[in-house]
């Protein structure tokens, strides 16, 4: 035998060796993805999507560089870097990773994220100095080639198939908080935020209008003698339980959700079960989050730096000291951004605060008197504060020592642990009255509260109601899932003008109730909602269909209000 064949022979071995390889190098890439699909996603929907989305990014970098090996390698790296990324925002924020958080770059986030893992652009430099290497050897290994014509058409077919999937079954909003379904969660997200932006935009408004809103910017505020300072108390999860049928109730219930004339009134919020930051945007701004469609649930998100109505500017024009304590991190939901942008002139966050998991609503009220000795001067305050204790679950007595004298009124064990904290928030805050009449005598107090959603235990409202039923009775707004309370009071104060506090109102009325309660005349934005009001006997959202929303959404985008909403 030749030198010849022996090389050829050589060559050849050498090439097969390579090709099995190769072979081995594939097949352990889309394993690997296979592994973390089943590690990873759950459901069917979940799973379904994952592996779409997965050929999808393959033939995409096969149409870029033939080579499919190479392609595996760089779609497994970008699934791991949202899977650990998604990760790592849940372990803080509570919130897998979501197509916003690429279409919205959040600084307040990221820096939040830097200052807790300082370690993390060191962990990324690492991570890219290993993953290079690899990702060279094996493109040199390699051996094989596709067609960027199939592959083009793979990718294509691979994207219709999410696309009708998504939007045939869209994800539900409290699917982020659940800690699983990244990959999935992340791709039917982007579906959804296109397809809302491509068909109706960030926000629901009126294309044209004739009418404009009165300028304000020579306007002074002057109000009728002085003002008192302000305090909103976010009434976490509460609403009152007597409507309920056939309740066990303790005996005194029902106080605690009185104002000071007697009355008890009545909350239109635009969540169910959760979501505190419909409400937030709420009595805020004084607008509504159902504006936003399906992009709700981002609302705060997509405000802030957008959204410059609200009532905290509104008393800030009016000399006001603006404050906000914040149960949670300030880069939840860009929940910091979003207040400074209504005119919070000082948040203090959870972690400022030093708040512990399921403090009790005497620890924000306590923070909160702290606040206003340490604030007192010539100008009156503003302070929003946030409770927690009747927060989800209530499978688990919390904090039993706080309430020694408690007897279960003999519901199931849930509703009766829900009952017992609400009892406990009912003598914090009457303690806090206290408290404020007895550290400054003298001073003037309105006291604005309100529930921001009822309890996640949607079955107590009609015991006989199947999963579907409520479910469909929640996506078509029953009120009777959407009703909390309000109620107001003063301390070393009477009220000025409740002539807008009506038995029934909508959440995005509350900073007129406010404005008015405390004696300040409203800027033209909210004088113009006031005549709504009227018009539409505290509707606000369901009013019209929503016409009366789209036309003052548009009054506000005309007058600068609202600002990088729209391209037209």
């Amino acid at each position: 035998m030749s030198l010849a064949s022996f090389s050829y022979i050589a060559t050849k071995e050498r090439l097969a060796g390579t090709r099995w390889l190769g072979v081995g190098v594939l097949a352990a890439l889309h394993l690997t993805a296979v592994g973390i699909l089943a590690w990873t996603e759950y459901d069917w929907v979940g799973p379904a999507i994952f592996m779409l989305a997965w050929a999808m990014l393959n033939f995409t970098f096969i149409a870029l560089l033939r080579r499919p090996a190479i392609a595996a390698a760089l779609s497994l790296c970008l699934f791991a870097a949202v899977i650990m990324l998604s990760q790592l925002k849940f372990s803080i924020l509570w919130m897998v990773i979501n197509f916003f958080d690429v279409l919205i770059i959040d600084s307040d986030t990221a820096a939040f994220l830097l200052s807790i893992f300082p370690d993390l652009r060191i962990m990324v430099l690492i991570g890219v100095l290993i993953v290079v290497p690899v990702l060279v050897l094996i493109w040199r290994i390699d051996p094989f080639r596709m067609r960027r014509s199939v592959a083009l058409l793979g990718a294509a077919m691979c994207s219709t198939a999410i696309t009708v999937w998504a939007l045939a079954v869209p994800e539900e909003p409290w699917e982020q908080f659940q800690g699983i379904n990244h990959v999935s969660t992340f791709v039917r997200s982007g579906v959804t935020t296109a397809y809302e932006l491509s068909t109706k935009g960030w926000i629901d408004f009126d294309t044209v209008t004739s009418d404009r809103l009165r300028a304000a910017a020579n306007d002074t505020c002057h109000p009728s003698g002085k003002p008192p300072n302000i305090i909103m108390v976010l009434d976490e999860a509460s609403f009152d339980a007597s409507v309920l049928p056939g309740i066990k109730l303790p005996a005194g219930y029902g106080g605690h959700f009185r104002s000071f004339d007697g009355k008890m009134r009545s909350l239109l919020v635009e969540g169910s079960g959760g979501p505190t930051w419909y409400t937030e945007y709420n009595v805020l701004t004084g607008l509504s989050a159902r504006s936003y469609g399906r992009l709700s649930y981002y609302v705060t998100r997509i405000a802030a730096g957008r959204v410059e109505r609200g009532l905290p500017r509104a008393l800030h024009r009016c000399g006001y000291k603006t404050v906000s304590l914040y149960p949670a991190y300030g880069a939840f939901l860009s929940a910091k951004k979003f207040q400074e942008t209504t005119g919070v002139g000082r948040f203090v966050d959870s972690a400022e605060m030093k708040a512990k998991d399921f403090a009790p609503d005497s620890f924000y009220f306590d923070k909160a008197l702290k606040m206003i000795e340490s604030e007192q001067g010539d100008q009156p305050l503003f302070i929003m504060v946030y409770t927690m204790f009747n927060h989800f679950p209530w499978w688990n007595v919390v904090k039993p020592e706080l309430t020694p004298d408690w007897r279960a009124p003999g519901n199931m064990p849930e509703l009766d642990e829900y009952l017992r904290r609400q009892s406990l928030s009912a003598s914090n805050y009457a303690d806090f009255k206290q408290r404020l009449a007895e550290d400054f005598p003298g001073k003037p107090f309105l006291v604005v509260r309100f529930g921001d959603h009822q309890p996640g235990m949607a079955q107590i409202i009609d015991p006989s109601a199947t999963e579907e039923m409520i479910s469909q009775r929640i996506m078509n707004y029953d009120p009777r899932y959407f009703t909390t309370y309000y109620a107001v009071d003063g301390i070393n104060y009477t009220p000025k003008d409740i002539s807008s506090a009506l038995d029934r109102l909508e959440a995005p009325y509350l900073p007129i109730v406010v404005q008015e309660a405390a004696g300040l005349p409203l800027d033209p934005s909210f004088a113009e909602q006031k005549k709504i009001l009227q018009r539409c006997n505290g509707l606000f959202f369901q009013c019209a269909g929503g016409a009366e929303v789209r036309r003052f959404n548009r009054l506000l985008i005309d007058a600068g209000l609202i600002k990088g909403m729209v391209s037209r």
